[in-house]
């Protein structure tokens, strides 16, 4: 698929967009752009369902929402808070971490480059990148496994891992679109594009589609 085909189909699906669930992480940043509740929005979301996420943060963020009011909070009320979301004895744990080194290190402000947020225990460039774009309202190319998966379906991009398929969105799609591909994709993967048989006979870019690695569809 060609860089303008991506765009294209990036276009339909933004048409189409409105009638589909916005992935959570997007539906806090519309609620507040507040990095930092974008960054532990997007941490509690990890390994976890939507609504699942959509409960535990609203919780969590009535207790605290400031690294200095989430560090007067025991690891047990945390914990106790955000369960069921996925590890959440982990994620507590790291959510302090975090709380402490942006007090200590940053004047509780979370930093706006993407180097110094992954250099924090627990944020990878996904993470990373959905902070620089929600929080910041900065171009970043955020790629979890839907982008990675349906980028290589449209047969756009050629790529074993996110990091090789963020390098090539990159490369090939103009700064200016960057922000805007992981919540078409994100949405798109939830509800047309599965990972399981996807539902080819209702995708609006069907006609764009290489269907890269499709073996069983609906």
């Amino acid at each position: 698929m060609t860089a303008q085909n991506y765009l294209a189909a990036l276009d339909i699906l933004a048409r189409e967009y409105p009638k589909w669930n916005a992935p959570i992480v997007t539906l806090i940043a519309t609620q507040s752009s507040d990095p930092f509740l974008v960054l532990i929005g997007t941490i509690l979301s990890l390994r976890t369902k939507d609504e699942t996420t959509a409960k535990a943060s609203g919780r969590l963020f009535a207790l605290a929402k400031t690294p200095y009011a989430m560090v007067k909070l025991s690891e047990k009320t945390i914990a106790e808070t955000i369960y069921p979301v996925g590890f959440y004895r982990d994620k507590t744990k790291r959510i302090l971490e975090i709380c402490a080194r942006l007090i200590d290190e940053f004047d509780g402000r979370v930093p706006n480059d993407i180097d110094t947020l992954t250099s924090f225990k627990g944020v990878g460039r996904k993470t990373a990148n959905l902070v620089l774009s929600l929080g910041f309202g900065a171009p970043a190319v955020c790629v979890d496994t839907h982008v990675h998966r349906i980028s290589n379906i449209l047969g756009f991009a050629r790529t074993k891992t996110p990091e090789e398929t963020e390098k090539t969105i990159r490369a090939r799609v103009p700064i200016d679109r960057w922000s805007g591909v992981n919540d078409l994709l994100v949405a798109f993967g939830q509800t047309i594009c599965k990972s399981v048989s996807p539902i080819c006979s209702r995708c609006p870019i069907a006609a764009l589609c290489e269907r890269r690695g499709v073996t069983k569809s609906r």
